[in-house]
């Protein structure tokens, strides 16, 4: 599994998030500026996030919240893990890309070969430039994660038909320390009236925060990684915390039809705070 020097274009710039640089560095900076700080424990490390990955108009602010509180502690995160489903090409396992690196407007991000390698003989784990060419659940957390990381190394994860004890296993190939972030992108229900939306979603929250893996696709169409990192963090004792709630009928849509998103960390108490 050896990457090629190819680098894999934006293929959704200009329609799910801004194709200009200069447009997506400003809209991006407004909308973390904008997030509330969330009411985190002092002594904690986030280690994992999940974050949704709609348009940025409908689902923006809800992954702005969980991605500015890693601003502060940006500079020792140096590889994120980054899991998110297929959308339009199937694949049995969790695919790796042959690309060397991701493109977005915001600049190039290198797929960390380390990473690669110490995953490769995973027989889930398989390699499709096909199933990364056109899938947005990964690239609209790039560039997120390039305006409060900076410089860091990628993992990247299609995730197809696998099973949450599957993903877990390569969660736990990667763990590593303070500088690895784990980041589960998923939306949660689709396309219910408004009212019923808010609360599967909620129940759904609920499950995750409980750390609950048995999260179906209709709840979050994210759910296998979302289940594998439950798993994982049950494992090691994360406590998760919501930080955000919201559907597309609160940012820019119709409430008769909506998309719901939600954003939590998941964080591991920091042994110096004892």
């Amino acid at each position: 599994m050896h990457a090629t020097a190819h680098t894999r274009p934006a293929a959704v710039a200009g329609m799910f998030y801004p194709g200009s640089a200069t447009a997506l560095a400003r809209d991006i900076r407004q909308m973390l500026a904008a997030s509330a700080p969330p009411a985190t424990t002092r002594g904690q490390r986030v280690k994992a996030i999940i974050a949704p990955h709609a348009g940025y108009i409908y689902s923006g602010p809800i992954a702005a919240s969980v991605y500015a509180p890693l601003a502060k502690v940006g500079a020792g995160i140096r590889r994120v893990i980054l899991l998110g489903p297929t959308h339009r090409v199937a694949v049995n396992g969790l695919a790796l890309p042959a690309a060397g690196a991701f493109a977005t407007p915001l600049g190039v991000v290198a797929v960390d070969q380390q990473a690669v390698a110490a995953i490769a003989h995973l027989p889930q784990v398989v390699v499709s430039d096909a199933a990364h060419a056109a899938e947005h659940s990964l690239e609209v957390q790039l560039p997120f994660l390039q305006t409060v990381l900076g410089d860091f190394g990628l993992l990247p994860l299609a995730v197809g038909r696998a099973s949450p004890a599957q993903v877990a296993e390569v969660l736990e190939c990667l763990w590593g320390g303070d500088e690895t972030l784990f980041v589960i992108s998923s939306d949660l229900s689709h396309y219910l009236p408004y009212d019923a939306a808010r609360a599967t979603d909620g129940e759904t929250a609920g499950h995750i925060v409980a750390l609950d893996a048995h999260i179906d696709h209709q709840q979050a169409c994210g759910a296998t990684p979302v289940n594998g990192l439950l798993l994982a963090a049950r494992r090691h004792g994360l406590q998760a915390q919501l930080i955000d709630l919201r559907n597309s009928g609160d940012t820019a849509g119709d409430r008769s039809r909506v998309v719901g998103y939600g954003a939590f960390s998941f964080s591991e108490e920091d042994a110096s705070a004892r």
